[in-house]
């Protein structure tokens, strides 16, 4: 591979000390970033007649000028051409403002073909550019690409730059795929396709080249991932726990339940992880109340019996207190002990637990973001668990697993992950899928109400209350400030608590209460002290009240689908049938839409893939936090066809091809060009 591609930028014609800073803060380094800095939309630059256009769009029109232009002057630097043309028999009038130096190319009785946006309120071209001849027209494409840009780069020099550099170096880019897979896929060389995005002949040519540079990115982000699956598959580093698998079907026996189908498959394939000489890399993805937590808790059981560690990190005290609950009871008739670590755990617990986890007296631990603080040293930790794990940076989940050697790693989520997803993020994962809920579970029936019937929704919750069952208000997310959501909270704890003074009992719960204030709360909810719970979405995971039938959601339409679902989900958990109750107006059809699918679905994954489809994988999980790639032309929502076929495509190639010189040269490209791919997975 001929790498004077990947030479600064500052060796091509044009580019001066001046304009290196500009051009990096674009991303533009190497002569193949300059040349990989593609269009992000076109303009259709073919002449139009008048009758077709829309109002507000972007068009080219060809006519005569008929009146002398004249410019008008006003405030500082301010000015406005305006001038007639005729289009057949239509008079329209052009105006351009703060570009006086045109005021030479629109000659009277003269043919001029412009570019601008059409008001159809006023019959006026507002021109952004002249194109001036039909010959001009002629040796240009119809199709002119818009960059993105910065304050010291404008359109017209990054597109020069681009024109300087694709001839003198169109040869030495790279054409990384291999050429059976081209050939297969019907695909463009890397070289056509790059030129192709930059000055398209048509639509068709424009399509073609998107097509190749799509693949190729998802090709070599997926080669990447099953590199790094086949390697951790061969490698022997890892911890195996061989626990007795008699005694651990004998603490199976002692749950208070029998294990569902789905929980025994799940059960099995990270216990054959635990045993295999790898380390474990496993994703388990489980709807709302499918009960991951005890498929974990026998994972961890199985590594207690051998006289190794296992821990259970969680982002939120209130899951911590839980699961730390939850945990102890599934293992009292066990000699195994378990701890829990938090933010607020004291000094003098905080010294005595430390002490025992370093010593190996204590097996289990569960916790928040405190399990890996540099203080905390553990004995023989082999197995650790990520609850929520996209509520976790990449490097806080490394920190954990980096606390022994050779650790396995079960990350979890209730958030169900669109397969989309699940395979550009976790490709080197193994995935394990929970669907199947406990048996005796009633499914919830989810209600879209508007803001003014308010009133009957306090009325249900009332007679629910009468009938012996508990609520949950939820409070909307004002932005994203905990302050003001706290305050928000409080407003409607008070106001809901004077609609039934002396009739029942309110409680409110926020992410700014105590920890000991926040066990107060849960317990008083937990034992029906405190029948109507208020609350932010604190309670978004984990919390289990069974005796809660009723879910009311304020201003619903703030919250994603996976969020409502998430908070959905804290219902529905006993033998009682259950309602989820939306309360919104939304503004935008997309929120009246998100509103219906919740009523139509309680199906966590056909939401997730809503979700992502109407809001895009940033906003589902937050890029930073789930290490979801942000790739330069691909979108991995709409070209979800063509990120299945190249998964498909390097998972044989990894099997068959990986000793060939093709390999070689396709890993030597991606390292070359992946920055973000190496962040994100090496964290």
């Amino acid at each position: 591979m001929d790498k004077t591609i990947f030479q600064s930028v500052r060796f091509l014609p044009g580019v001066g000390p001046k304009r290196m800073e500009p051009l990096h803060d674009l991303g533009i380094d190497t002569i193949y970033d300059l040349l990989t800095h593609f269009p992000f939309r076109y303009e259709d630059l073919q002449v139009r007649d008048v009758s077709t256009i829309m109002d507000q769009e972007k068009v080219t029109l060809a006519g005569i000028i008929v009146t002398e232009p004249v410019v008008h002057y006003y405030g500082f630097k301010k000015n406005r051409i305006s001038c007639r043309m005729a289009i057949g028999e239509q008079v329209i009038q052009v105006s351009f403002f703060n570009q006086p130096y045109l005021k030479n190319k629109l000659i009277q009785h003269q043919e001029c073909i412009i570019f601008g946006k059409w008001d159809a309120k006023r019959s006026t071209l507002m021109g952004m550019k002249i194109i001036s001849t039909k010959e001009d027209m002629e040796e240009t494409s119809n199709f002119e690409a818009v960059y993105r840009t910065n304050k010291s780069i404008r359109q017209s020099t990054l597109l020069k730059l681009i024109q300087t550099a694709l001839p003198l170096y169109k040869e030495n880019i790279p054409n990384p795929l291999p050429s059976s897979i081209q050939k297969k896929r019907q695909l463009l060389s890397h070289p056509e396709a790059v030129e192709g995005m930059h000055f398209p002949k048509d639509e068709r040519h424009s399509k073609q080249s998107r097509q190749q540079l799509v693949y190729q990115e998802l090709f070599c982000y997926q080669l990447k991932l099953q590199s790094l699956k086949k390697k951790r598959h061969h490698s022997q580093k890892g911890q195996s726990i061989l626990y007795e698998n008699a005694a651990l079907k004998v603490f199976i026996q002692t749950l208070p339940f029998t294990l569902t189908e789905g929980q025994k498959k799940v059960v099995n394939e990270i216990c054959y992880d635990l045993r295999a000489p790898y380390e474990m890399s496993r994703l388990l993805q489980g709807d709302v109340g499918s009960g991951k937590t005890v498929v974990a808790t026998i994972a961890m059981v199985a590594t207690a019996l051998t006289g190794k560690q296992a821990c259970l990190m969680v982002p939120t005290e209130l899951l911590a207190d839980q699961h730390y609950e939850t945990i102890c009871a599934l293992t009292k008739e066990t000699e195994i002990k378990v701890g829990k670590l938090t933010g607020t755990t004291t000094l003098k617990e905080r010294r005595q637990l430390l002490e025992q986890l370093e010593k190996g007296e204590l097996q289990l631990l569960v916790g928040t973001h405190a399990l890996f603080q540099e203080d905390v040293i553990y004995h023989d930790l082999a197995f650790i668990v990520i609850d929520e794990q996209h509520r976790f940076g990449v490097k806080q989940r490394v920190q954990l697993a980096q606390k022994g050697m050779g650790v396995n790693v079960l990350q979890m989520t209730a958030t169900p992950i669109p397969r989309t997803l699940a395979i550009t993020t976790f490709g080197e994962m193994d995935t394990s899928i929970l669907k199947e809920a406990p048996k005796g579970r009633q499914p919830i029936k989810t209600f879209w109400v508007k803001e003014q019937e308010l009133e009957k929704v306090y009325d249900y919750i009332e007679k629910q209350v009468q009938s012996g069952r508990q609520a949950y208000v939820i409070s909307p997310l004002i932005e994203e400030s905990e302050n003001l959501d706290v305050q928000n909270a409080t407003e409607i704890y008070e106001m809901i608590s004077k609609r039934f003074e002396n009739r029942l009992s309110v409680g409110l719960l926020h992410g700014r209460l105590k920890s000991d204030e926040k066990e107060s709360v849960m317990n008083a909810f937990q034992k029906n002290e405190v029948q109507v719970l208020v609350s932010t979405t604190v309670i978004e995971v984990g919390v289990d009240v069974p005796n809660a039938t009723v879910m009311v959601i304020l201003d619903a339409d703030r919250f994603g689908l996976a969020q409502l679902h998430q908070l959905r989900g804290r219902v529905g958990r006993g033998e009682h049938a259950s309602t989820c109750i939306l309360i919104a107006s939304p503004k935008t059809e997309q929120g009246k839409q998100r509103m219906q699918i919740m009523c139509e679905s309680t199906d966590g994954f056909y939401l997730s893939q809503k979700d992502l489809e109407l809001r895009g994988s940033g906003d589902v999980f937050g890029l930073r936090q789930s290490g979801i790639p942000e790739f330069k032309v691909a979108d991995i929502v709409q070209d979800y066809d063509i990120l299945e076929q190249a998964r498909e495509d390097a998972i044989t190639f990894v099997i068959e091809e990986e000793d060939s010189v093709t390999y070689k040269e396709i890993q030597e490209f991606i390292e070359q060009t992946s920055r973000e791919t190496e962040e994100v997975l090496n964290g």
